[in-house]
């Protein structure tokens, strides 16, 4: 039976990632940061036997050589899907929290791959729109083509969304070593040391979509959808919900199908894939609440402005599609079905 190694298993977009790998068949060792978020998936799956599904802990990512051990399974890897990058803004030192779990986890697994796992074909890495979206010129139409322009200077600032595009991006340092990031990082690695496997990066968007790992409480939640959680309990009664950052949106459940259909079909090998269903706006995701929760009218704002600029940038995500076969789900789709997986969290 074909086995996958999934790290950062216990994460928003890895535990959709894990159920359609377990759907579909495969075997699965997930990395997790401690026993007891190892244990909750376990639990989340009780009908899947132990042979079917493991978790190892890896506490940090960041650390040298933490992933050798992990890599050296019996029965080997096929596949690799590496997902465990932090994408939050509590963060207080954004080299040790974000920059460094982001960097060295991505580049350290694929030297244990090389180094340890011969029979892996493919590792498919989760990157982010975060790494493509420019801010020094005008972006039209993005695609897989386009790169985002975050110097390491600004990452270590104290501008958070810099430092998660950091993360995710790639320039190099002007005043210290060169140092090229996550994503740039595993690329350049690609193409430097011409490993025996090959690479497949996925670039959503903001990600929305229900919730199906485990959190401690609705303060966990994840970033995309702490907006959605904020509406439906009224905290935006009285005024609009906040302004979007970004204005393209994907289903969380469409960017793990993603992921598992990169390690399915042989073309998607030496790809960088742009994931993205559409454009969103703060008034599109209350008026989905109102489509598809009336009885959550009286906590929306009533007057919520359109943010969504006339000359938005546009997107060509034909290359995923066409590969991949994504049919995408609708905006109305994805925010009812987040809002009922909240509503069952006890929001």
């Amino acid at each position: 039976m074909v086995k996958v190694l999934l790290t950062g298993g216990s994460g928003f977009i890895a535990a959709h990632i894990l159920e359609i790998l377990l759907e579909r068949g495969y075997d699965v060792v997930t990395t997790v940061r401690s026993e007891e978020k190892g244990q909750h998936i376990l639990e989340a799956h009780p009908n899947v036997p132990k042979e079917k599904l493991s978790y190892v802990v890896i506490e940090d990512i960041g650390k040298d050589g933490v992933f050798d051990e992990v890599v050296k399974s019996d029965p080997p890897f096929d596949y690799v899907i590496h997902t465990a990058s932090p994408f939050h803004y509590r963060f207080t030192d954004p080299v040790k929290e974000v920059l460094d779990p982001a960097i060295k986890g991505t580049t350290g697994i694929l030297k244990a791959i090389q180094a340890f796992a011969p029979t892996v074909k493919r590792v498919v890495i989760t990157s982010s729109f975060a790494a493509m979206a420019r801010t020094d010129t005008l972006v039209k139409v993005y695609d897989e083509s386009v790169w985002a322009n975050v110097a390491w200077e600004e990452s270590v600032g104290d501008n958070k969304g810099a430092t998660y595009r950091g993360s995710k991006a790639s320039l190099p340092l002007a005043r210290r070593p060169p140092v090229t990031l996550a994503e740039k990082a595993a690329w350049d690695y690609v193409e430097k040391e011409k490993p025996s496997f090959d690479l497949t990066v996925i670039n959503p968007p903001a990600v929305f979509g229900p919730i199906v790992h485990h959190i401690s409480s609705l303060s966990d939640i994840n970033t995309s959808n702490a907006n959605i959680l904020e509406a439906i309990q009224g905290k935006y009664k009285d005024g609009n919900m906040p302004r979007s950052i970004v204005f393209l949106w994907v289903d969380v459940r469409d960017v793990a199908l993603a992921h598992v259909r990169a390690i399915e079909v042989a073309e998607a090998g030496g790809k960088r894939l742009f994931i993205v269903a559409g454009h969103f706006s703060a008034k599109r995701i209350a008026d989905a609440i109102r489509e598809t929760h009336p009885e959550l009218e009286s906590k929306l704002p009533e007057n919520v402005i359109d943010d969504l600029p006339a000359d938005v940038y546009q997107y060509n995500n034909t290359l995923g599609r066409q590969l991949l076969g994504i049919e995408y789900r609708t905006l109305k789709e994805c925010i009812g079905d987040t809002v009922s997986s909240l509503i069952k969290l006890g929001a």
